[in-house]
């Protein structure tokens, strides 16, 4: 396929230390349409090692949250619908603790996000049908000692944090 897929731009950094956005560029054609969403070369989003890809699905209005790793990076991206990827920094070393960041990932909204390690992160469906994420983790899961903890969707999901509040907003 002639042109160049690859990401133009660097990944920008967020409000949250450590988070990433790559903005992902698509190459289309007669044929059809090609994005590269990690390269080995990316070393500031691709960490040291590969873990797994998997893809989650949300189904609308259904809220996935909140969880984070001890040890794991994340690198999720949409692949269709859109999801709302909401992340609250729960590192109590870090210099954005508490900080809460919300993004879009799917359709017009393709991008990258590097998640590290003690970030609480959830997912929201906000189309009306079902959306699909794709993770690209550093570590594959070990069912006998998971690297996760998990909190309810509607409350702070530690204490000192903030809680986040999933309605819609209009505005």
């Amino acid at each position: 396929m002639p042109g160049n897929p690859n990401p133009s731009q660097t990944p920008r950094s967020t409000s949250i230390a450590g988070v990433l956005i790559q903005k992902l560029d698509w190459y289309s054609d007669q044929r059809g349409s090609l994005s590269v969403l990690l390269r080995s070369d990316q070393t500031e989003l691709n960490g040291e090692q590969f873990g797994q890809a998997y893809l989650t699905t949300v189904r609308p209005g259904v809220i996935k949250a909140w969880h984070r790793h001890q040890r794991q990076t994340d690198r999720m991206v949409g692949i269709n619908g859109q999801t709302l990827l909401v992340l609250v920094d729960g590192r109590a070393d870090s210099p954005s603790y508490g900080t809460v960041l919300e993004t879009v990932l799917g359709e017009r909204h393709h991008s990258l996000v590097r998640i590290p390690a003690g970030v609480w992160h959830g997912l929201k469906c906000l189309g009306e049908r079902e959306s699909m994420v794709l993770n690209l983790p550093d570590l594959a899961y070990d069912l006998d000692q998971p690297d996760e903890q998990r909190a309810p969707a509607h409350q702070a999901p530690e204490q000192g944090l903030p809680s986040y509040d999933w309605s819609r907003r209009d505005g």
